[in-house]
């Protein structure tokens, strides 16, 4: 065997050191992702690894610019009301039954992530989720973790519908500068490649829970309340109910000359929502906002609970609304519900912090994270990945707020499409640049850049959309990554780990055994480190894996790729972590149907690479 001895060197070990820090640092989660991998970034810059004038090649490089390509297509489809749609036409085709919504939500899901980035396919399904859920009585629970499953399936059937597959033709580029004398060249694969792969995968998730795994799911939400995020739900989740009053500041309140939030964190207080004082009318009034004679408050409580506040702090109570009657309309305002997904500016920083009442006309009333609520002293709570958040506000500042993508929206609430009248330029442009990207005429960032661009030019979107549409965490850790994998295939650690791999297999390890472990290896490292930092460390290992073992670099590479997205048991998936919150789930629904589904998931990548390499792709 070529380099069984091979030694291990000062830059080996270095390498292999800033792989064991990116693991341990985005499981203490300490640091964030994008943070750890800056510092990985610097340190192989510093250390002499990766050459200084290559090191940010990642940001220019084609995985990072596709990237950002399909999200700004994804928000062009949104924009224009697409969605709001699909919902609709959803709920007529199933005619209410489950088994039909279901197959039809997640085949929709698989389609969508087939062209999109699957946080964003998730962030476009869970409002329409929420929907059919409350318009047909399913719990939410029902649907959500079937549709996550097909959405992540579904980025395995072109090279653009997950992060993994995006980076692995720049991972085979860079492959190329350190192959072996003699070895072949890698080829960038075309983007139907894994179609045939991904179609038996989606195939195999929609039977999956079609035909047996939906007993798993729960028959109900968290709580046991139905979904429909009417008042009841909100009342018996978050214990969130009571009328609307009016309270008006007399000349002998304690409250007058306090701020909104020191009235606010008074025992027993109740919900704030609303402020008029100085002709002024509004709805979520700054916690600074400062309270005077003749000022009226809206608030949400119980009957007695109103009235015992009044009473202590000298307040008219007025259940007529004469100032915020508009305000409080439902066809104008009310209570939403709303997940932080992984990409979000809001991770680590406590709501005082965010000042979302002042930025964004939106009162938090309640933090669920996990099952525990909490709706005293939520100021000072920092938020995490898939906490639920209870807004109250004005329909459409939430729908401007929700623009960020620091927040997805669950709750179905009255929306206007913003652009419905260039949904079919939406849709055009966007059917147009996946027959530019399958055709091969130019390369496949290059079509997708120019379906982007066709966007702003006939004004799906705006500039200042574009910018919002893309997740720059996403791409930061993308960019910072990948001279990673770079330098685990020049300094040889990949190699080496892979030398020694076979060496503990043993000799005349059968070249399916060597992926189904490859495969096995890279979905651990993925419930670890995420599916970019999976592909960035395990692509270059499995290349040298297949050289040393007499397998096919490419397919080992696409085994390695596809593997990363193998996760169904852990929120190191942005796609199980946005869907944790809204329908409840807990660790144990995870491992009992996403441990059957990721074995599954591995048996058909391995073999269908097989049966593809065999007869469909020789040479």
């Amino acid at each position: 065997m070529e380099n069984a001895g091979l030694a291990l060197t000062t830059d080996m070990l270095v390498v292999l050191g800033l792989v064991g820090f990116t693991m341990l640092m985005f499981m203490m989660e300490r640091i964030r992702a994008d943070a750890t991998a800056l510092v990985v970034l610097v340190a192989l810059g510093l250390f002499g690894i990766v050459p200084a004038t290559q090191l940010f090649d990642g940001f220019a490089g084609n995985a990072v610019i596709s990237l950002m390509a399909t999200m700004v297509l994804g928000a062009g489809l949104d924009r224009t009301g697409v969605l709001n749609r699909l919902a609709v036409n959803l709920l007529r085709w199933s005619k209410g039954m489950e088994s039909r919504l279901l197959l039809l939500a997640s085949g929709t899901g698989a389609l969508l992530s087939a062209f999109m980035q699957n946080p964003a396919v998730t962030s476009l399904m869970l409002p329409v989720a929420s929907r059919l859920s409350g318009r047909t009585g399913i719990a939410l629970a029902r649907l959500l973790l079937p549709i996550a499953a097909a959405i992540i399936m579904g980025g395995t059937l072109t090279m653009v519908g997950s992060s993994p597959l995006i980076l692995l033709n720049d991972l085979l580029a860079a492959a190329n500068r350190n192959l072996p004398p003699g070895a072949a060249a890698l080829h960038p694969l075309p983007m139907l490649a894994p179609l045939p792969i991904g179609l038996l995968l989606v195939a195999a998730g929609l039977a999956y829970w079609h035909f047996g795994a939906r007993r798993w799911l729960p028959e109900e939400d968290a709580k046991g309340v139905a979904p429909g995020r009417t008042d009841s739900y909100f009342a018996q989740t978050y214990g969130i109910s009571g009328e609307l009053w009016e309270l008006t500041l007399t000349a002998e309140s304690p409250l007058v000359g306090s701020s909104v939030a020191e009235a606010e964190q008074q025992p027993d207080a109740p919900l704030l929502l609303a402020l008029a004082a100085n002709n002024e009318t509004r709805l979520a009034p700054p916690g600074d906002e400062r309270l005077w004679v003749g000022s009226v408050i809206g608030v949400m409580g119980e009957r007695q609970a109103i009235h015992d506040y009044a009473q202590r702090n000298l307040l008219r109570v007025s259940s007529r609304l004469r100032h915020f009657a508009d305000l409080f309309n439902p066809a104008r305002a009310g209570i939403s519900e709303a997940v932080i997904p992984p990409t979000s500016r809001f991770i680590g920083r406590p709501p005082e912090e965010l000042r979302l009442r002042k930025r964004a006309g939106i009162s938090l009333l309640a933090i669920n994270r996990e099952g525990q609520v909490w709706r005293e002293n939520l100021r000072r709570i920092p938020l995490k990945a898939g906490d639920m958040l209870v807004f109250h506000s004005i329909w459409s500042d939430l729908a401007q707020a929700a623009e960020s993508r620091d927040f997805v929206v669950v709750t179905d609430y009255p929306k206007a499409e913003q652009r419905p009248h260039k949904l079919w330029w939406a849709v055009g442009i966007f059917v147009a640049t996946m027959l530019l990207a399958f055709s091969t005429l130019v390369p496949v960032p290059l079509a997708l850049m120019t379906g982007a661009t066709a966007l702003l030019v006939t004004g799906v979107l705006d500039m200042d959309e574009a910018y919002q549409a893309i997740s720059w965490k996403t791409v930061f850790l993308m960019a910072c990554l990948i001279p990673l994998g770079w330098a685990m295939d020049s300094t040889g650690a990949a190699n080496w780990v892979a030398q020694h791999t076979l060496a503990r297999l043993g000799e005349g390890t059968p070249v399916w055994a060597l992926e189904f472990a490859l495969g096995l290896l890279t979905a651990l490292f993925g419930l670890v480190v995420g599916n970019v930092g999976a592909t960035v460390i395990m692509v270059p290992m499995a290349i040298n894996l297949a050289l040393a073992g007499g397998g096919s670099p490419a397919s080992f590479a696409l085994i390695a790729a596809l593997s990363a997205s193998n996760n169904f048991l852990s929120a190191s998936n942005p796609v199980l972590a946005m869907v944790t919150g809204p329908a409840g789930y807990t660790p144990r629904d995870y491992l009992r149907t996403g441990l059957p589904l990721m074995l599954v998931y591995l048996v058909i990548v391995v073999a269908a690479v097989n049966v593809l390499e065999r007869f469909f792709w020789p040479g």
